[in-house]
């Protein structure tokens, strides 16, 4: 996989597992930011306000650097972390992964616990949709109206998405483009006469 793309899922999917009558329902959540991994974990919280453990874990953004993993009362690293390996094996970002557990009555031991939150965060992974996204920069470049077709003939050829454009004396241009294409496109357009970027 190139350094700019990363591997997400398209939308929420769900999972199962159950063991010695404990019930463990999963979660497989896209997400952007802290914050919406909070409001998720929030609305599965309410959701099943009954369960005994809400357990999670999360990676974000396009490097993998930021991550966590919550055990929610059960034995340390019995739960966030066997979720947040299934991100990990899989290669996911932007991503939350969910495990409401129901109680069974009957111990499963840490090496149950673990299998059984690694199974149930695999199932939910497993039916998600897994897509890949390029990581994208975004580039503003003004010039001088008489040039417009030499701009417009390299934006042709190097196909960004124009996200803005105004034409008038001075033009100006907001281009977005996949990372590992984006020195390219600065350089060709640096090299219009009047143009600069901005």
């Amino acid at each position: 996989m190139a350094a700019d793309s990363y591997k997400t899922i398209r939308q929420t999917a769900e999972g199962y597992y159950t063991e010695k009558r404990s019930r463990f329902i999963s979660y497989a959540i896209p997400v952007r930011t802290v914050e919406e991994v909070k409001e998720q974990i929030e609305v599965y919280r309410k959701k099943y306000y009954d369960a005994r453990h809400v357990c999670w874990a999360y990676m974000l953004g396009s490097d993998r650097t930021a991550f966590r993993a919550n055990d929610d009362g059960e034995p340390s690293s019995t739960a966030g972390k066997p979720i947040l390996g299934q991100i990990n094996s899989n290669e996911l970002t932007d991503i939350l992964v969910v495990v409401i557990r129901y109680f069974g009555g009957i111990e499963l031991g840490t090496s149950g616990l673990i299998v059984a939150y690694r199974s149930a965060a695999a199932d939910a992974i497993a039916h998600a949709e897994i897509i890949e996204r390029t990581v994208d920069e975004d580039i503003t470049v003004i010039f001088e109206y008489p040039y417009l077709n030499s701009i417009m003939r390299i934006v042709k050829e190097e196909n960004p998405a124009i996200l803005f454009q105004e034409f008038e004396m001075n033009c100006k241009m907001t281009l977005r483009i996949r990372k590992g294409k984006a020195e390219r496109l600065k350089e060709r357009l640096l090299k219009v006469e009047s143009a600069y970027i901005e």
